[in-house]
């Protein structure tokens, strides 16, 4: 189930002022279809400057002890979806708690579900969107068999115009059919890590 997108108006939560909230520089997702780098490049990117690094799908993986694509056939897409989302807000959680600066690897849906863009705006998180051509997101995952919502070319076109929306909700846009380490310099390059020089 997607959500439909949010306007771009900030959400807080009760009893928190547009003017206080301020976004928490010390805390950025990555966000973007399948195979446009989120993982690959949040492990770089935090490798290089010293920040934790939170991958989502595999925080999902190790609640349900199952792949993701077994989570899908065997419990459907909506217990993905609740795990998500509760796996989201247990990483933003400890990421505030603990004041250690953290970059976030989403999943290729996660910013598709309104209560997750909720989370991540409470929570003072920036998103950077990893945006790559679908053609170029195609021939990179068209090996890969593990995707369970990756069928075929029809759908995976579909899906993706489906969620392009949500991903342009980001904050930020890097452009990702470079090399990994191409797009970790231009993240850097957008000012927005709190303590890293550009």
């Amino acid at each position: 189930m997607i959500d439909a997108p949010h306007s771009n108006s900030k959400i807080y939560s009760s009893g928190t002022s547009a003017a206080n909230a301020r976004v928490n520089h010390r805390l950025i997702a990555l966000t973007g279809f399948m195979g446009c780098g989120k993982s690959t490049v949040a492990r770089l990117l935090a490798r290089q400057i010293g920040w934790v690094h939170a991958d989502l799908d595999k925080r999902i993986v190790e609640r349900a002890n199952l792949p993701i694509s077994a989570i899908f056939s065997q419990l459907g897409e909506p217990a993905f979806r609740k795990i998500e989302r509760q796996e989201l807000n247990r990483i933003l959680g400890e990421a505030i708690e603990s004041s250690r600066p953290t970059i976030v690897s989403l999943g290729g849906g996660t910013m598709a579900q309104g209560q997750n863009v909720e989370a991540l705006r409470q929570a003072g998180c920036a998103t950077v969107w990893l945006d790559c051509h679908v053609d170029e997101l195609l021939r990179r995952c068209s090996h890969i068999t593990d995707r369970p919502l990756f069928r075929d070319e029809a759908s995976f076109r579909q899906l993706y115009a489906q969620r392009l929306p949500f991903y342009e909700l980001a904050e930020h846009r890097v452009e990702s059919a470079v090399e990994p380490l191409r797009v970790v310099q231009d993240i850097i390059a957008l000012g927005i890590l709190e303590g890293v020089p550009t």
